[in-house]
């Protein structure tokens, strides 16, 4: 596919518009930001989140607390654990649930997530309300924390005027 001399224009400065708008040199606007919220555990080696321009890209979460403990209480307390670091990553550059465009979820034990999968509908309905985005859900072996059942990552694309760059 060719692109036009003016689709190219087009291009350019809708990029400088949009550095303009977010106070961003048009270099900055291209460069992946990491994002990592205060509220959780300090990653090392890896970010929670990376935003290129207005799509977050987020890292997968299991189940920890705050302590760096994987909550107790089974499939679902884990998944209210997991989800909800992924939504404090999502809520740190202005996201919200809606704005979630794909989750993969990533499970030890599948038949005991189908079998919680009411209860498991009824905790995303409180969190991120009644709207799912595409989703995938994938057994495995192991994670990376041994206690860990799930691990849950995603993708999101939030409209410019909520969008909030993390300064360094």
């Amino acid at each position: 596919m060719r692109v036009s001399t003016q689709g190219r224009y087009v291009a350019f400065f809708t990029a400088v518009i949009y550095c303009q708008y977010h106070h961003r040199t048009l270099e900055d606007a291209v460069k992946p930001v990491p994002v990592n919220p205060a509220a959780l555990p300090t990653p090392s080696g890896f970010s929670h989140g990376t935003l290129h321009g207005n799509t977050l890209h987020l890292a997968g979460q299991t189940a920890l607390d705050r302590d760096m403990r994987i909550v107790a209480g089974g499939i679902v307390a884990q998944f209210r654990q997991a989800f909800g670091n992924v939504l404090t990553t999502l809520r740190e550059v202005g996201g919200e649930p809606a704005d979630l465009v794909s989750i993969t979820i990533y499970l030890t034990d599948i038949a005991d997530y189908q079998s919680h999968g009411k209860e498991i509908g009824k905790v995303w309905r409180e969190m991120a309300g009644p709207v799912y985005p595409a989703m995938a859900g994938i057994g495995c072996t192991g994670l990376w924390q041994p206690d860990a059942l799930i691990e849950i990552l995603g993708t999101a694309v939030i409209p410019d005027e909520r969008l909030r760059i993390p300064r360094d």
